[in-house]
């Protein structure tokens, strides 16, 4: 699918053959504050999922595609959620694993062409996303594609004994 593939990486559906990376991601501590997951899922709930992954996005309100360069190594996840038929929009996240392929432009090509993916195929009217105030890299990336800061959530998340405010990002397309 020409949408979904750019010059340095495209975004493909998840694989069975995923289960490590997904598992490795949903079980990081670290990714646990921007997931809202306080709890490690066991391979065999990834290996459920993964089956299950095939699943319309009318059914099942969501999409989770991997990010994979072009020597097909998959190095993050973006995913569509809360999808929102009737009203035309849906949230949207993405998280590059390793440092070492964060801010090259992957996560920016990713946005991109699921941008793209949403105006083409889903006409979605409206993207948002939550970013937390901390998150200056996130922030930048989903401003830089066309996101407008909306709102502010005060003291909207528990992390490590203290409360973090998060921004609510929107957007709209014309």
């Amino acid at each position: 699918m020409l949408t979904l593939k750019g010059e340095h990486i495209y975004l493909r559906a998840l694989e069975p053959e995923d289960l490590e990376f997904v598992h490795a991601i949903e079980n990081d501590e670290l990714v646990w504050e921007i997931s809202n997951t306080i709890t490690p899922y066991s391979k065999y709930a990834i290996k459920l999922y993964l089956e299950n992954a095939h699943r319309d996005i009318f059914e099942v309100k969501q999409l989770r595609l991997a990010i994979c360069n072009n020597s097909d190594t998959i190095i993050g996840l973006i995913d569509l959620f809360d999808f929102d038929f009737k009203n035309k929009r849906a949230g949207i996240g993405i998280l590059i694993k390793d440092v070492v392929h964060r801010g090259i432009g992957y996560g920016n090509e990713a946005l991109k062409l699921l941008i793209g993916y949403c105006d083409k195929y889903l006409n979605l009217h409206q993207l948002y996303c939550n970013i937390s105030e901390e998150n200056e890299a996130s922030i930048k990336l989903f401003e830089s594609n066309g996101f407008r800061k909306v709102g502010l959530k005060k003291d909207w998340n528990l992390v490590d004994g203290s409360y973090k405010n998060e921004y609510l990002f929107q957007r709209i397309s014309s």
